[in-house]
């Protein structure tokens, strides 16, 4: 069975890059920074969809490690299926011409299915990256930068997809949100 690869957080406090890792560690080093700091808000974002995350520093240091450390995945009850390909059983809702359409497909519904989502990835692929990084990179850069000079500009170079102008924007933010913006900004390789 694969490895499951931890979600990757990055926590700022008053504009500054505090830590990245694992949630259940930059938990704990956000409780630490709020401890020697009083003053100023971290913020913690999800490096996958640039959302910020509300965390509950209650209790020490081993209560937030504790409620933020990922359990092992879920193991689903053997049943039907091809477990050993990984394959999960979920319904579908299709109109009946739809359905006609898939059981005249040679290996039937299942694998007309898969085989238009493969096409369907392979085709796409390189969009949806884009998209993804860009919607990823917005949402963080909403919520770092806001209220700083350049932001709508910045805003509209990254939505058109313009670097040059983007990074020409950012330029007077603090480094650390510049650099993560523009880190969350890149596609994930395919």
């Amino acid at each position: 069975m694969e490895q499951a690869i931890p979600l990757i957080y990055t926590a700022f406090l008053n504009g500054r890059r505090l830590t990245a890792g694992p949630l259940h560690e930059v938990a704990v080093a956000v409780l630490r920074a709020q401890q020697a700091q009083s003053e100023g808000h971290p913020l913690v974002f999800s490096n996958v969809s640039g959302q910020s995350a509300d965390l509950d520093l209650r209790g020490g240091e081993e209560a937030v490690a504790a409620r933020y450390t990922v359990a092992a995945p879920f193991q689903a009850p053997k049943g039907r299926g091809r477990p050993k390909l990984g394959v999960v059983a979920r319904e579908v809702t299709l109109l009946p011409e739809h359905w006609g359409w898939l059981a005249a497909q040679p290996g039937g519904a299942s694998v007309a299915l898969r085989k238009l989502v493969h096409a369907a990835k392979r085709n796409g692929g390189d969009r949806d990256r884009k998209r993804q990084a860009r919607d990823r990179a917005y949402h963080a850069m909403s919520t770092l930068a806001g209220d700083l000079a350049g932001f709508e500009e910045a805003s509209r170079a990254l939505f058109a997809g313009d670097h040059e102008r983007l990074v020409a924007h950012m330029a007077a933010w603090p480094d650390d949100v510049r650099a993560y913006v523009l880190q969350l900004a890149e596609p994930e390789p395919g």
